[in-house]
């Protein structure tokens, strides 16, 4: 089935080799082209054809600057909103539960997409969530991880960034979180990113993206036009809210591709209160440990096993 919603401008102007993770050219014209095929609203192309090319290609430093600018006014975002606070309540009773099955061993918890890391270095710096946790980043974007090494190293941080695959890392993850990223992944993609957490040996994962709602658009594209200055942050941040995972899509996609976690949602729930949570969280562990859940049940009716 074709996606109804055409892709944001950040997940066309860099391209990747998926095997070696090397950086392709991207010609100017084939994300322009792509755009207005798919149906993304015209100031998506007007944001993308702003962009410096060379020959008719993309220009690596051009992008590189955009998307550091634009993950900056992001962090704005996370910051008034508590994401990370917010992914640290979730953590930790999963820490709990992971702790009783490495023995010992350091608990790495790999942050999928991490961006400028903002997440993991709230993480470093107030979450408290033991000695024995480790907190890596993972991201394609040599330029994003290189800022966010930077500023990890600025504030003396013990979070380490790599540019990679989460799932390939020599030492591999034991919890899997990541905010903001699932909406990128569509169709086949998307259980294909989930069969990619039932290959690895990973004990559990919390994913957390926007709640999609009739309001949320709305609300989104005034956040972003009155807080965000770079046109790629104020089209990406406003489009993602429309291109947001039903909680049924989401089910469907794990079931599919990971039927060995045992799922729950946070926030999923349709109602007239839910309408002011932005976010909504997938939370779950591999089916030996699904006893597990019972300590997110403090959340009440927010919470819900699947």
């Amino acid at each position: 089935m074709t996606d109804r919603f055409g892709p944001e401008i950040s997940d066309l102007i860099v391209a990747y080799d998926p095997q070696t993770l090397a950086r392709q050219d991207v010609p100017k014209q084939r994300v322009l082209d792509e755009l207005r095929e798919t149906g993304v609203p015209a100031r998506a192309a007007r944001a993308a054809g702003a962009l410096r090319e060379r020959d008719g290609v993309l220009d690596r430093a051009a992008v590189d600057g955009v998307l550091v600018r634009s993950h900056l006014e992001l962090q704005r975002l996370h910051e008034e909103f508590r994401v990370a606070a917010h992914v640290c309540d979730l953590l930790a009773p999963m820490i709990e539960a992971v702790r009783s099955e490495v023995r010992g061993e350091p608990i790495r918890i790999v942050d999928i997409g991490c961006g400028l890391g903002f997440v993991l270095r709230w993480l470093a710096a107030r979450g408290n969530l033991g000695s024995d946790v480790k907190l890596i980043g993972a991201d394609y974007n040599v330029a994003l991880v290189a800022a966010a090494t930077r500023l990890a190293a600025a504030e003396q941080l013990a979070c380490t960034f790599v540019a990679a695959n989460a799932f390939t890392l020599s030492e591999p993850a034991h919890i899997v979180i990541s905010t903001g990223v699932l909406h990128h992944f569509r169709g086949p993609d998307l259980t294909a990113f989930f069969e990619q957490h039932e290959r690895s040996g990973a004990h559990a994962f919390i994913h957390t993206d926007i709640r999609p709602s009739f309001v949320a658009p709305l609300g989104s594209w005034i956040f972003h036009q009155a807080r965000m200055r770079e046109r790629l942050a104020q089209f990406d941040g406003y489009w993602s809210t429309v291109r947001a995972h039903s909680a049924s899509t989401l089910r469907s996609a794990i079931a599919a591709g990971a039927p060995g976690f045992a799922l729950a949602m946070l926030d999923a729930r349709p109602s007239l209160r839910s309408l002011m949570r932005i976010f909504q969280s997938a939370i779950a562990v591999r089916s030996p440990l699904r006893t597990s859940l019972t300590a997110y049940e403090r959340y009440g009716r927010r919470f819900e096993v699947l």
